[in-house]
């Protein structure tokens, strides 16, 4: 799974999963664009990737929801590095726990912003930067609540199917235009968005005793999954959404 000499786009890099990834992509030879939000952060990230002296890194603050930002990124990240070969729209963020009608209409609108029409600013420009360049490999960030039910999380379980539905669609589009478009579909992973998400309301020891697997995953889990779908290794896979989750879908 070598990236080298390849440029690798994440968006949503500034912590969790999309961090872990940025550093994985680094690791196997591939300059980084990082986005998301918070400056430090996206230095920090920086700085750890450039003191490996192997490859080069640069970070773009953005908010996915504004799209004129979005494209500022791809911009950017062409003029440092030109051609981009691997995109994972990553950024997403939780709802708050409990039953859907206690919901508002404002988290709502928030949830579908971030998690759904972010992933479409991201594949608006980064599939024209491909057809440009002759082809890539796009990863979405969806989510085991975008295979299966979940309750009390009824927002962001549709924000996910959404993400895996475009996912399809968008694959099916580019089938025969050599950027292959897959998602993977995390479970209970280790980062900062499951524990505001469950906030004290669910021990985490009962939610791994929940998984096949009776374990919650590290960051580091799904990011190697995600550079297996960006790789050539992957090469006859699109339109699919890899579960990565210890079994949890799979009852």
């Amino acid at each position: 799974m070598s990236f080298q000499g390849r440029t690798a786009l994440v968006i949503g890099a500034t912590s969790g999963i999309g961090r872990a990834t940025a550093i994985a992509f680094a690791k196997a030879g591939a300059n980084v664009i990082a986005s998301g939000l918070g400056a430090q952060e996206g230095q920090d990230l920086v700085d750890e990737i450039l003191a490996m002296k192997t490859v080069g890194a640069l970070f773009v603050e953005a908010d996915v929801t504004r799209e004129q930002e979005i494209e500022k990124v791809l911009a950017d990240g062409e003029s440092q590095f030109g051609r981009i070969h691997a995109a994972v729209n990553n950024a997403g963020i939780e709802c708050a726990y409990g039953p859907v009608y206690e919901r508002t209409a404002e988290e709502f609108d928030r949830i579908i912003a971030v998690n759904l029409r972010g992933v479409f600013f991201g594949l608006r420009h980064e599939i024209p930067h491909m057809l440009r360049h002759g082809g890539g490999a796009i990863v979405n960030t969806a989510s085991q609540a975008g295979l299966t039910g979940l309750a009390n999380v009824a927002i962001y379980t549709a924000s996910k199917h959404g993400v895996v539905g475009l996912t399809k669609s968008t694959a099916l589009e580019l089938a025969r235009s050599n950027i292959r478009v897959n998602a993977v579909a995390p479970g209970p992973i280790d980062t900062g968005l499951l524990h505001r998400m469950v906030d004290g309301m669910v021990p985490l020891d009962a939610i791994a005793e929940q998984v096949p697997m009776g374990r919650i995953a590290h960051p580091d889990e799904v990011a190697e999954a995600i550079l297996w779908l960006c790789s050539d290794a992957a090469s006859y896979v699109t339109g699919h959404t890899l579960a990565v989750d210890g079994g949890m879908t799979v009852p």
